[in-house]
């Protein structure tokens, strides 16, 4: 009888509370801010995350996880009966993390070289970052209770990850030009004219499909993204942060121009807020299939 395990890192903004009913292992990113070092998801809520960016010059920095790490946690779910373990990564272009879980399979296998016959691993790149994947991962566990195989899981996550794309828009281009992660917004000059760009994640590539003139306009801007770019009646996540106003006016008009609300609303967490800061409103959703 199949076993299956899901192993994700802290950037899928999976909470605590959230990853233990689901039973979905979160290993937490290592932060370090100034002087100080901190493990995502254990040393900070996203709350006070937020508010450490704030009251710091310093840019956030993150480490890798080790091979080590994902040996050490391969090791404990084979020894506990697993017959198959997923891992679902942040972007590979953001992090090189993934390669450690890939290396990290051979090196259990030459330590435990019984294990070969006994159990799979799979590594699977998200593309993206935080609901992205944090939601397909919840969705994925449910489907593992009613007892679907981890082939059935992976194509899962496979049409997932083909299709998802992720808007947002930062109220403040402060992060943004602190970081220089995201290139694309991060060349944009147009806030001295007074506007906002829409900052599309898709693949592991940001970009700047849309300039907004205008705070009031950017939450009617995310509604028609959303009516262009979504398979019809497909789930979507609103993704939010230290805007609350803003996101309960989201929430409450893409429900009501959409017909249906979101499946939850994702207060992002250290990876989006360190690079865009924590003033955003955005959405993820399903779109065409890309490949």
């Amino acid at each position: 009888m199949s076993k299956i395990k899901l192993i994700t890192d802290s950037a899928s903004d999976i909470d605590h509370e959230t990853a233990v009913k689901n039973d979905i292992h979160v290993i937490g990113f290592s932060v370090s801010l100034g002087q100080k070092s901190y493990i995502d998801g254990t040393d900070f809520t996203t709350d006070e995350f937020y508010r450490m960016l704030d009251s710091s010059n310093d840019f956030p920095k993150t480490a890798q996880i080790t091979p080590m790490q994902f040996v050490d946690i391969y090791k404990d779910y084979y020894e506990k009966g697993y017959t198959h373990l997923i891992y679902v990564s942040i972007s590979s272009t953001g992090s090189a993390t993934i390669n450690n879980a890939k290396h990290a399979i051979d090196m259990f296998f030459d330590d435990v070289p019984d294990a070969r016959d006994k159990i799979k691993i799979s590594v699977v790149d998200s593309l993206n970052y935080t609901a992205c994947y944090g939601y397909p991962l919840i969705t994925a566990a449910s489907k593992i209770k009613k007892g679907q195989t981890a082939e059935e899981i992976l194509a899962y996550l496979d049409d997932w990850f083909s299709s998802v794309e992720m808007y947002f828009v930062p109220y403040t281009l402060e992060y943004v030009k602190r970081s220089g992660r995201l290139s694309a917004a991060a060349a944009f000059v147009g806030e001295l004219l007074g506007l906002k760009p829409v900052i599309k994640m898709v693949d592991g590539v940001s970009y700047v499909p849309e300039k907004i003139r205008g705070e009031k306009n950017i939450i009617p801007k995310i509604i028609e993204i959303a009516k262009k770019n979504m398979v019809p009646r497909t789930p979507y996540i609103l993704l939010s942060g230290s805007l609350p106003d803003e996101s309960a006016q989201l929430e409450k008009e893409i429900t009501k121009a959409l017909g249906y609300a979101p499946e939850y609303n994702q207060k992002i967490g250290p990876t989006i807020s360190s690079h865009a800061g924590h003033k955003v409103v955005g959405i993820i959703l399903k779109g065409s299939k890309r490949r």
